[in-house]
């Protein structure tokens, strides 16, 4: 007996469509491995129509006051909340996670960030008026970009697809959203309740693959082209709007060090790295992957690390102690193993390097000890349950190890004397650099990085700016 498959469908103009050609794709929980829905598998026809509807929209959503987008953004909110349990239900077939672990630390933040992006529709600022020439007044406005084509990943769609609608349509942009291949239900599943909310065009799913993205990117309507993703697609994109000099937004791969120093907290920098390498199963571009420590509690630090991963637990999402699922897909999970498979002999594995279960992509969470600075798992994104120690002899090599990669994305440092970390702060060249603690993020305050880490911001006032554009303004007295 064969179950029948969900059907997904793309949303545009307000109205749930198959793709024009009918094409489809399966969608895979990576729990168990299995299909248990279809997916449009969009092309340029689908394309078009969702970019003409997002573009007849515009204007009247442009021109919304910021007080009816404020109060459309809050009802989305609302909305979501009163359906968190569908919500989340869509998210973790999607990805795999445990439930009760995303509804706790996943849905609490994407709910605030919506809120937060509705306040900040109200308060965009800019230069006060004035005569800065005699006998004319300048100010300036700030105004939304236009048609926003974006492109969200597979590893948080939810909150991706979150950090990526509510600053562009707080700001008064119309959007034209693609969700992973991979993961695209709970995208689909919001586009329903938004749908009930806002203006027909003004939101709008393309559910689709890696064509179908480009074909985004590409489309000579958006003004801007946002995506969260690798560096190579990322490059893709920042070429494709040179083309016709689209505004990109990127927010790309990260191999965040953590500096843990002689003075450190130990029990609290093995209790932080440990959470912040293994949550959603090290697929974050902020995970904790990098591990830094002094000579004088590196031994320490290793054996207690290798001690608390092996008590993370995986495999099992009916386990109310299961920490993280699966990794997303069986090329994901073979790239992975690939970094184990090929240590050089001079690394040492302290615990995991295989694979969990016997169905699904589960994968132990792993130490690796003994690495060098120009050891592959060092210098390439893993995106997975392996974290990687180093030892370091002072804070000079430090800081030349942790800058010493492409990814400039998040980074963090342990210690207790003020000094070291004021320094390290300054020295460590990624967008963000938490003290004592690794992966916390706050609506408030901007998350983004350098180097091949992309560039604009999400979350805070900053990400709103990036979706909007500056005019000045002058008239004769």
């Amino acid at each position: 007996m064969t179950t029948e498959l969900r059907r997904l469908r793309n949303y545009i103009d307000g109205e749930f469509r198959d793709a024009a050609d009918g094409r489809t794709t399966e969608v895979v929980n990576p729990a168990t491995g299995e299909a248990y829905a279809t997916a449009p598998l969009s092309g340029a026809a689908d394309v078009d129509a969702a970019m003409a509807a997002a573009e007849a929209a515009f204007p009247a959503w442009r021109d919304a006051t910021p007080g009816t987008r404020q109060q459309a953004i809050l009802k989305i909110a609302d909305a979501l909340e009163a359906r968190a349990d569908e919500l989340l239900a869509a998210e973790c077939e999607n990805c795999g996670k445990p439930l009760e672990l995303t509804r706790q630390e996943e849905l609490p933040m994407m709910l605030d960030q919506i809120r937060f992006f509705a306040g900040a529709a109200r308060m965009l600022d800019g230069k006060s008026a004035g005569e800065y020439m005699e006998g004319l007044t300048s100010f300036v406005r700030r105004e939304p970009i236009g048609v926003c084509a974006q492109v969200a990943p597979w590893n948080y769609p939810a909150m991706m697809a979150v950090w990526k609608f509510a600053p562009a349509l707080a700001a008064g942009n119309t959007v034209v959203l693609k969700p992973s291949d991979t993961t695209p239900a709970s995208t689909v599943f919001m586009a329903e309740v938004m749908g009930e909310i806002l203006p027909k065009g003004v939101f709008n799913v393309v559910c689709g693959d890696r064509d179908t993205g480009r074909l985004l990117v590409e489309h000579k309507t958006p003004a801007m082209a946002s995506i969260t993703g690798s560096v190579r697609a990322g490059m893709e994109v920042a070429a494709s709007g040179a083309k016709d000099l689209k505004r990109v937004h990127l927010e790309l791969g990260g191999k965040a060090p953590c500096v843990v120093f002689d003075n450190a907290d130990i029990q609290a920098a093995v209790e932080g790295i440990r959470d912040g390498g293994f949550f959603n199963a090290g697929q974050d571009c902020t995970a904790a992957t990098r591990v830094l420590v002094q000579e004088g509690v590196h031994d320490e630090f290793v054996q207690a690390l290798a001690k608390a991963a092996a008590e993370v637990k995986t495999g099992d999402l009916s386990d109310e102690d299961c920490f993280y699922g699966p990794l997303n897909n069986p090329t994901h999970l073979e790239k992975v193993e690939g970094f184990i498979d090929r240590l050089p002999a001079h690394a040492r594995v302290e615990t995991g390097g295989e694979r969990v279960g016997d169905k699904g992509y589960f994968y132990a969470p792993t130490v690796v000890s003994g690495l060098k600075q120009d050891d592959e798992i060092i210098q390439n994104e893993v995106f997975g349950p392996v974290i990687t120690v180093q030892k370091f002899t002072d804070e000079a090599q430090a800081v030349q190890w942790a800058n010493d990669v492409e990814y400039a994305l998040a980074s963090s440092v342990w210690t207790t004397d003020h000094g070291t970390a004021m320094r390290m702060s300054k020295a460590l060249d990624f967008g963000c650099v938490w003290i004592n603690t690794h992966i916390p993020l706050v609506a408030e305050m901007p998350h983004g990085g350098f180097k091949k880490s992309g560039y604009g911001k999400d979350l805070s006032m900053y990400g709103l700016e990036d979706y909007t554009r500056v005019k000045h303004v002058m008239t004769a007295l």
